[in-house]
């Protein structure tokens, strides 16, 4: 017999095992659906909605060659924070000491605790990866790092051309520049093989971050059954290789969502989950501040290369490493198209909050900052000639209290306050993870 449940809103005295209840709206909420289902591709406010992270069929932009699983997801996931892998670094010291995920704390949304990310060549970790420094015993040329701010790893399905110059990646943005394709970076001749970004850039970066997938390795750290279950169609010699491995990976990175910030909640109908300020902001968003122009994917991201005229990482006044790697130069490092100086990728803008660097350059400290640049659109490197910024890139004339709620809206209604349930428990090697140098085991608290 069915239980007699009683309601006076969204259900009237009806039988029901359950009674959903409407959400309410104000006139704020219909007015900014209306504006955000302007900018949808569906005509719908749906379209900006994130999947479960479980969800693994409906994760969009998957590579044929790589549909999702549980089985490579769960492995992916355990070898993004194996320190274990990372055996062919520079010197012996740092053998077994740095991960993926000492540039991509999941506590600090998955980027780096400083403007430079370092894995092989760096030690300690301090707080939350803030206290992370060249190793002496390294020359500065030999540390791996990027001479531009670590991008973060969260909403990648999203993201059909990996870096900021959008150099991985067959298709998206890609399509129309086979012609260099393995010339500036000879590591990108893999687009020839019609790979989708994620797919594309994490075979290069097991090679770039010096780490080593082998039978070998995997059954000293115990990950052999795991490759057997996620790969069970592949032969040995493939199935124990760095392409299984990217692939276990880029299946792990599809499944990283903010798909419990406010903002999410408030589209899947929860009406109550941002504050007044955040919906004001979210209005500026996709109404005067005209944000949406560039920022208009589902995670808010881009398809689109923008110059904006922000200080390259080596020009904030801090000792950076590797600066001559031509990631300064944008999306002309791959074109190699001067028309293309300066241009980056315009990146997602989910968990912004409490980063601490900004920009590819990391020359803003703080949300609020980012917003008044966008807000004044006065450049500041001197690189960047007036006729190389982008056309959106004008004064916004947004008033105090308007960039204060569009600031609101980024730093609090896009945060995900709990990307920390995308982090194992432990790896099977049983290492401290991110970093296993010493010292970064000794602040970590971990033995």
């Amino acid at each position: 017999m069915k239980k007699l449940i009683i309601a006076t809103v969204g259900c009237l005295f009806i039988y029901l095992v359950s009674c959903k209840y409407e959400p309410v709206y104000t006139q704020q909420d219909l007015d900014l659906e209306s504006s955000i289902k302007t900018h949808s591709k569906t005509g719908n406010i749906n379209w900006f909605i994130m999947p479960e992270s479980s969800d693994y069929a409906n994760f969009p932009n998957q590579d044929p060659k790589n549909p999702v699983t549980k089985e490579k997801v769960e492995l992916g996931n355990l070898l993004f924070f194996e320190t274990g892998i990372g055996i062919a670094p520079k010197k012996a010291v740092s053998i077994a000491t740095y991960s993926c995920s000492s540039c991509h704390i999941p506590e600090k949304n998955f980027t780096a605790g400083r403007f430079q990310g370092i894995a092989d060549g760096g030690i300690g970790y301090g707080v939350l990866g803030s206290g992370r420094f060249k190793n002496p015993t390294y020359d500065g040329t030999e540390v791996d790092a990027q001479g531009a701010r670590p991008l973060p790893v969260i909403n990648l399905s999203y993201v059909r051309n990996a870096l900021w110059n959008g150099a991985f990646g067959s298709f998206g943005m890609n399509e129309g520049t086979e012609s260099v394709w393995g010339v500036g970076d000879t590591l990108t001749k893999i687009n020839l093989e019609n790979r989708e970004g994620l797919e594309a850039v994490i075979t290069r970066a097991l090679i770039v971050h010096r780490q080593v997938i082998n039978k070998d390795i995997l059954d000293k750290l115990g990950y052999t059954a795991m490759f057997d279950k996620a790969f069970p169609d592949l032969n040995e010699q493939e199935r124990y290789s760095p392409q299984a491995a990217s692939h276990a990976l880029a299946a792990y990175f599809r499944s990283i969502y903010t798909n419990q910030a406010p903002f999410q909640k408030w589209l899947k109908g929860d009406k109550s989950a941002m504050t007044i300020e955040q919906k004001n902001g979210a209005a500026l968003f996709f109404g005067k501040a005209k944000c949406v122009n560039c920022h208009n994917g589902p995670s808010l991201n881009g398809q689109r290369f923008a110059a904006v005229g922000v200080k390259d990482l080596d020009q904030i006044g801090e000792t950076v490493f590797k600066t001559n790697d031509g990631r300064s130069k944008g999306r002309a490092s791959f074109t190699l198209d001067n028309n293309d100086l300066y241009k980056f990728k315009v990146p997602e803008l989910y968990n912004m909050k409490g980063n601490d660097f900004y920009f590819h350059g990391a020359s803003k400290h703080n949300l609020k900052d980012v917003v008044q640049y966008f807000n004044y659109a006065l450049p500041e490197n001197p690189n960047v000639t007036t006729e190389r910024l982008d056309p959106f890139f004008k004064p916004l004339g947004l008033t105090e209290k308007e960039v204060n709620d569009l600031t609101e809206l980024i730093e609090n209604g896009l945060f995900d306050p709990n990307l920390i349930r995308y982090k194992p428990s432990s790896v099977t090697s049983g290492n401290c993870f991110p970093n296993n140098d010493t010292r970064s085991k000794l602040e970590m608290g971990c033995n």
